[in-house]
């Protein structure tokens, strides 16, 4: 018999996130402060974008955030996105920084009592409890803001608790794909870093040339290939070139379509496409996604693999691997009959910087681009057997890197069907490890 306990008694410890802007007196910590924004980053190891701040030593002392504790988010959702997102804050997160952690406004931390229930175990509860709507049930509007009432959900919510070496089991197994999820993130990111210096020093610093013009052989590769670039500069309008390239521009390589404004074509009862807007970027497609007629022109579908950029908001560029999906306004697709992907993908990610610039500059609610900045961005382009010889080394790395994204689009759905089953007891923990072996 499983017994059940209100969140409130099972923990030792909870508080508010930091408020205040915490400026830097004399009695003050360094802190990285965890914002709701960066919950998906930090699920995953990630603190590149979460921000340092000084912290009143007074506000650190009580609210510094420990191994095992629960965030969860009590203000700022939408209608798309509802309060009460939770990350579990896992032991290798605190290993990678050097710098105490805290949790923002419009957040709170929980401390589980570790003798009364599993912290990890009781954080996929809750995560249940988001994805299923019932956190939704406890938001209300205050001022224009989504709050999530913490105190009337943690007194009314009972979760149910198996054993405890039985918590941990579940913990176990979902945290093993969780793992996997972020080893495959981790993978992703090394994948794009190679290809992204590989690209850089061939056809922006043009490293070959410059070895060749002093005498060395290019670093990394090999005479044949090294052959193929020249070993003198030209002018261009965009400076010193390798002699026999020319400069483009950006929508001279590729073709940049735009969405449809998919509003004006909702989905035909039970079947329908799930609408790509610039959130699903982020996020990919979720049950908030809008739903969008599959009977639109085919080149608006997208496929997994596809480049798309949005040209305003966050001005984004990704390789998709969400799924089929239909392509909506303010979102490019980039396609090319003349070139290979990674070579028109990784020249928008070179504008990209330039680009968020002037949507930045932009007198708007949503900065955006206009075509004629991709008209503006120009791009150098080498002879076509230079480009043959980058297929080699490219082309892979990018497979691989969209192999490994339809890996982990596999391992969350598995994560996300078990999570009830094992929840509710609908499934037995032998059995569920069985699947978490096959895929990890």
């Amino acid at each position: 018999m499983i017994n059940f306990a209100l969140l409130k008694d099972l923990l030792v410890f909870t508080r508010d996130g930091e408020w205040g802007k915490g400026e830097p007196i004399e009695d003050s910590v360094k802190m990285a402060v965890i914002r709701g924004t960066d919950f998906s980053s930090v699920r995953y190891g990630d603190l590149s974008q979460v921000p340092i701040r000084f912290i009143p030593s007074r506000l650190a002392a009580r609210k510094q955030l420990q191994e095992n504790d629960i965030l969860i988010e009590t203000a700022g959702g939408t209608k798309n996105q509802p309060t009460g997102r939770t990350v579990f804050l896992k032991s290798r997160l605190f290993k990678k920084s050097n710098l105490s952690l805290i949790c923002a406004s419009f957040s709170r931390f929980l401390r589980v009592d570790s003798q009364l229930a599993e912290p990890e175990y009781v954080f996929w509860y809750l995560q249940y409890l988001y994805e299923t709507g019932e956190m939704e049930k406890h938001q209300i509007q205050h001022t224009g803001v989504a709050r999530f009432q913490y105190t009337n959900f943690a007194e009314t919510v009972k979760i149910p608790l198996p054993p405890l070496d039985e918590q941990k089991a579940i913990a176990h197994i979902l945290g093993t794909l969780d793992d996997k999820i972020e080893l495959n993130q981790q993978m992703n990111q090394t994948l794009e870093a190679i290809a992204r210096t590989i690209f850089k020093s061939w056809f922006i610093d043009f490293d070959p040339v410059r070895a060749k013009m002093e005498g060395r052989q290019p670093a990394g590769m090999d005479a044949e290939t090294a052959a193929l670039f020249p070993d003198e500069f030209e002018d261009s309008p965009l400076g010193k070139i390798p002699k026999g390239w020319r400069v483009t521009s950006l929508d001279q390589i590729a073709d940049f379509l735009n969405g449809l404004a998919l509003q004006k074509y909702p989905p035909d009862q039970d079947d329908y496409l799930p609408v790509i807007k610039i959130a699903e970027l982020r996020k990919g497609i979720t049950k908030s996604s809008g739903k969008a007629s599959p009977n639109i022109d085919e080149k608006y579908i997208i496929q997994d693999g596809d480049v798309l950029f949005s040209w305003s908001g966050s001005l984004e560029a990704v390789i998709w691997c969400g799924g089929k999906g239909a392509l909506n306004q303010h979102l490019f697709k980039i396609t090319s009959k003349k070139y290979p992907k990674y070579f028109y993908y990784e020249w928008v990610k070179f504008h990209l910087p330039e680009f968020r610039s002037i949507a930045a500059s932009k007198a708007t609610t949503m900065g955006h681009i206009q075509r004629h900045h991709l008209t503006a961005a120009l791009v150098v382009v080498p002879p076509s057997n230079v480009i043959e010889a980058a297929n080699q080394k490219m082309i892979p790395l990018l497979e691989n890197l969209i192999l490994t994204h339809l890996e982990s689009r596999t391992i969350i759905s598995i994560r996300d069907t078990l999570l009830p089953k094992l929840l509710s007891g609908e499934i037995r923990v032998k059995d569920a490890e069985k699947v978490v072996e096959e895929v990890t």
